[in-house]
């Protein structure tokens, strides 16, 4: 079992060393889930947020000069029949974090499920809410649910977010309680962050019992307080992947879109340090340009890209570990 001062070392690993911890990260995932990687397939509804978060464009203080939009449910419903033609049933939902999603979204959700007959995983990732919201969602047919923490360091958290900490963890605690499969993550490369802190979001993950963790590198982007702070190790976090595996065989860990913006080939390198997910983003070219989650110059994950991606690292793309194969 590995602690802190365990991870702590090994976030630095390079050359054989980091050869090794990768080979050892692929041994347990094979052992876990074989050669496969899920898909998902993800639409982004709106790009109103209420919080303030210091990385991000789409922060409250952005929202006069930004372009807003927000989806309306015949939209939502026409992405979902494309996913399900793209042959992934995992239909995710991100968004901003804003009170008007839950309804949005909870109608929506038994209509896709009828789209899918059923067979399909609703992720969503809408941020923080109400115990009662998270409540009705589940109970409208949501499956799984991602609510990042971002980091566990309370006072880096709070000032990068402007908002508590402590009610962020209660969120993931209730989401656990009412039945969701639950994700979290972490973003590496905040301002004063240290490693012994990004050891202790995993610790914390493991802690709290979630079903999915990711590691993102910090992408500096335009508009914000953190504009001119450097990027993200992508090294680090491709060492964090290779540890949260060992660590937690079980975890979905996908290798993110912000890998392959912070360097090419990014990607590939997060599945051969043990990631086994992929996001595909089905998101219409006229809102996904609108989404400035790092930016005007983000990197967009499609479905030939992602497929060819899988099977460079020498693995095949497969549905939702959350819903029971048909027989």
């Amino acid at each position: 079992m590995l602690n802190e001062q365990d991870i702590v070392e090994l976030l630095t690993a390079s050359g054989e060393q980091q050869e090794k911890l990768f080979a050892q990260a692929r041994e347990c995932r094979a052992q876990t889930f074989g050669n496969s990687v899920m898909l998902r397939g993800v639409t982004e509804l709106t790009n109103l947020c209420r919080v303030n978060c210091d990385y991000c464009p789409m922060r409250r203080d952005n929202t006069h000069k930004n372009e807003i939009f927000q989806f309306d449910e015949e939209t939502i419903l026409e992405v979902a029949r494309e996913i399900r033609a793209n042959d992934i049933n995992v239909v995710f939902f991100q968004a901003g974090e804003v009170p008007q999603t839950t309804r949005l979204v909870g109608e929506a959700i038994p209509k896709i499920r009828k789209i899918f007959n059923d067979h399909v995983e609703i992720l969503l990732n809408l941020g923080l809410k109400k115990r009662d919201e998270y409540a009705y969602l589940r109970d409208q047919g949501a499956t799984s649910y991602i609510l990042k923490h971002e980091t566990s360091d309370r006072e880096l958290n709070e000032r990068m977010r402007h908002e508590s900490y402590e009610r962020r963890i209660q969120g993931l605690v209730d989401l656990l309680d009412l039945g969701y499969r639950v994700g979290t993550g972490m973003i590496i490369g905040l301002p004063d962050q240290s490693l012994q802190s990004i050891a202790r979001d995993m610790l914390l993950a493991q802690e709290l019992g979630v079903h999915m963790c990711s590691a993102s590198p910090f992408v500096p982007a335009p508009d914000t307080p953190l504009a001119n702070h450097a990027s993200g190790s992508v090294q680090i976090t491709l060492n964090a992947i290779a540890i949260m595996r060992i660590l937690s065989p079980s975890w979905l860990i996908p290798s993110v879109s912000a890998l392959e913006k912070s360097e090419h080939g990014g990607q590939l390198q997060g599945l051969n340090a043990g990631a086994n997910v992929i996001t595909i983003n089905f998101t219409p070219d006229r809102q996904r340009s609108k989404y400035l989650i790092y930016g005007k110059e983000r990197f967009v994950v499609r479905s030939e890209y992602a497929r060819q991606l899988i099977a460079d690292a020498g693995l095949q793309p497969a549905p939702s570990l959350f819903v029971k194969p048909l027989a």
